[in-house]
């Protein structure tokens, strides 16, 4: 509670933003008229889209977020911005925003992502309106393909198909967006930002400004929790311009409801199953295919899609497979990064195809998991091949005594990968510099957001060097060489963890048996860079490494939450204590989304943006939990660490669907499952569903 975040930071002579949403998801827009709120006292300038030049467009992957929707454009979503202004106070400036008048030719937004989609499928009569004027609706296809999977299918002795659709939902994290963009000498502009990856916010913000990186300095303050929501660019841009066009301090802090409407939230998907096995319960081929609603902008949605894609059929031995994953634009909200990266929503569909399955053969959950988990020298999904550290039959052995014991019982088993993948090198960098007589200050290039990031580098350094934590400060910031890329995919431990341990070595052979004060003045920098899958030298190589978990949910007679049991591989727990939180927050953010959750909209706008219609589980709302660590270390690094941050979910929802099947013989297919005994337990009256599959 003593670390400032940004809304705590304040500079002398600051003013405040706000933005100017759009009031529809689809519109013409016919003309912007600033001048009532340019007329009102203590307002210092608004910005649009004439203010800002050519460098309109930004994005984390593909750029087409603009910065302001422009006077004869197409709104692309609620999300969509057309103009900001700067006041003396937050309150005027919000103030100001709802002044400026906008004139709109309102037109029917494009909710439908099957109906959006047919503008990439040759037909006869016009399709559906293009959300990005002049691009296929269409962002992306992922494939996954290995054998033969019709011939596998026809030959199969059981053959099941079931459609799944999971939903929308907000990530919830407690600090609302925040930043304070300060100019400085020389022309160079200072920011601070809560943001999950600095140094992609240096980039786009340059760029927005037309200034080169090294006139962009962003430090990082650690925000109050993300979950992928703050990957990609909110508030940063906005104070950056305000600031430079009044080169003056100028910050920018969203409120809940701001917030809400803003960032992109997690994708919600359809997804169809073909799955086959054989007479004992073997599968033979899946075949399945997803589509996934990434809004009105694209923010991650081709690599979400990508990993549903490599993740589809789990941890399990598939010898045929045919996956195609689409990420296709829409007027809803913008959906992204979220813990899980479409990891979860394919788990959810493939889980309950096993249990499917497994009662057609006449065994149980535990069985066909059992029959079918992979194995040392077993291609995971796109064909990576399965090494001595894979720890997923250790997480389900050890699971199957209190399952077997069970009465109302789901187990569910989940692979999640660690590091970027898929061609892209992963890096892990860390400088650490001696700057005073008995203290250093350690550079790395990841995000502390609540998950203990900092912990674990100060924690290694102690390691390494016999240094104290009081001794060690950690800073993120673009001023150093330590670009590691986004905070994402688990990777944070792994590779800020052997950074860190590789300069803390170069430390204490500096040290010797002398004192930190004769080092002073003096740095040292450790780099981990992995190339296995950009290239790979031994045929498919598509993760760094993997967490591996199996989670049990139990119910009581009255078919509520009782207890959750979760078994997972973490490699090495470098700080067991943090381990486990991370992954009870994962179960807690899993059950949720498995029973209550969503976020519902219409017409591309959203019904409530207050936390309470979330309907995230309350702490009394929680069952048991007990967590069960293996630890079969990774050879990639000294610690032989796997990621943890986003496993925890993955299993949850398949293992909560079984539990609630084996409680009331339903078999359900959509999330969240309000219509179930557990949920209506947890939720008020007013809000019981009937129940349906």
């Amino acid at each position: 509670g003593q670390k400032p975040f940004v809304d705590d930071i304040t500079a002398p002579e600051m003013v405040h933003g706000a933005i100017r949403l759009s009031d529809h998801a689809r519109a013409k827009v016919i003309s912007i008229d600033t001048a009532p709120a340019l007329a009102m006292e203590g307002v210092h300038c608004v910005l649009t889209a004439r203010d800002i030049g050519a460098r309109r467009l930004f994005g984390t992957i593909t750029k087409d977020w603009p910065v302001y929707i422009a006077e004869g454009e197409l709104t692309h979503c609620r999300s969509s911005a057309l103009a900001a202004v700067a006041a003396d106070n937050p309150r005027l400036a919000r103030k100001a925003v709802q002044a400026i008048k906008v004139e709109y030719e309102v037109l029917e937004p494009l909710t439908d992502p099957e109906l959006a989609l047919e503008d990439s499928i040759s037909r006869l009569t016009p399709g559906p309106p293009e959300v990005h004027q002049g691009h296929p609706n269409l962002l992306s296809t992922s494939t996954v393909h290995r054998g033969d999977v019709d011939t596998a299918l026809a030959t199969s002795a059981h053959v099941l198909e079931e459609t799944f659709h999971t939903q929308q939902t907000e990530h919830a994290f407690l600090e609302p967006e925040s930043s304070l963009a300060i100019p400085k000498n020389g022309g160079t502009i200072l920011i601070y930002s809560q943001g999950q990856g600095v140094f992609e916010d240096r980039e786009q913000i340059a760029d927005i400004l037309g200034l080169p990186q090294e006139k962009v300095v962003v430090e990082l303050v650690s925000n109050g929790g993300a979950f992928g929501g703050k990957e990609d660019l909110t508030v940063q841009h906005h104070a950056a311009l305000l600031a430079r066009h009044l080169n003056r301090p100028t910050k920018i802090t969203l409120t809940r409801d701001e917030s809400m409407m803003l960032h992109p939230k997690r994708h919600p998907m359809s997804l169809e199953y073909k799955v086959g096995c054989d007479e004992e319960g073997h599968l033979t081929a899946v075949k399945a295919r997803i589509v996934g609603d990434t809004g009105g902008y694209a923010s991650v949605g081709d690599k979400v899609l990508e990993r549903a894609a490599g993740h589809a059929i789990g941890p399990y031995r598939v010898p045929a497979v045919h996956i195609e994953a689409h990420a296709v634009y829409t007027n809803n909200p913008p959906n992204g990064a979220f813990r899980g990266f479409g990891v979860n929503q394919a788990a959810f569909a493939l889980e309950g195809m096993l249990d499917r399955l497994a009662q057609l053969v006449g065994i149980d959950g535990y069985d066909i998991r059992e029959r079918n988990i992979l194995e040392v020298g077993d291609p995971f999904g796109p064909g990576q091949i399965m090494t001595e550290s894979l720890g997923i039959r250790p997480t389900l052995e050890a699971l199957r005594q209190d399952y077997k014991e069970a009465r109302f019982a789901g187990i569910s088993c989940g692979i999640k990968n660690t590091g970027l993948g898929n061609g892209a090198k992963d890096i892990g960098r860390a400088l650490i510099e001696v700057d005073g007589m008995d203290h250093v200050t350690t550079y790395v290039g990841f995000t502390e957001m609540g998950q203990g990031l900092f912990t674990i580098v100060r924690q290694i350094i102690c390691h390494e060097t016999g240094l104290s934590p009081h001794q060690i400060a950690v800073k993120v910031s673009t001023d150093r060489a330590v670009d590691c890329g986004m905070t994402t995919a688990s990777r944070g431990t792994l590779l800020a963890g052997e950074g860190t341990r590789r300069a803390a070595k170069k430390l204490a052979e500096a040290l010797g048996h002398r004192g930190l004060a004769e080092l002073q003045g003096q740095s040292f920098f450790g780099e981990f860079i992995d190339q296995s899958t950009s290239k790979p030298e031994d045929g498919p190589h598509t993760h760094l490494t993997f967490g591996y978990a199996t989670q049990l949910v139990i119910l009581d007679q009255e078919g509520r939450l009782a207890r959750v049991i979760a078994a997972h591989d973490v490699g090495r727990a470098i700080n067991p204590t943090q381990v486990e939180g991370q992954i009870e927050g994962g179960i807690h953010m899993g059950l949720g989304y498995a029973l209550t959750e969503d976020f519902p909209t219409s017409d591309g706008s959203p019904l409530s943006t207050r936390l309470v219609d979330l309907r995230i589980l309350k702490a009394q709302d929680m069952p048991d939990v007990e967590v069960r660590l293996l630890e079969i270390p990774d050879p990639l690094t000294r610690y032989g660490v796997k990621g943890v941050g986003e496993i925890g979910l993955v299993p949850t929802a398949g293992a909560v669907a079984a539990a609630l099947q084996a409680f009331d013989g339903i078999w359900r297919t959509t999330l969240p499952m309000r219509g179930s005994a557990a949920a209506r337990a947890i939720l008020p009256r007013r809000l019981h569903e009937p129940d349906h599959p």
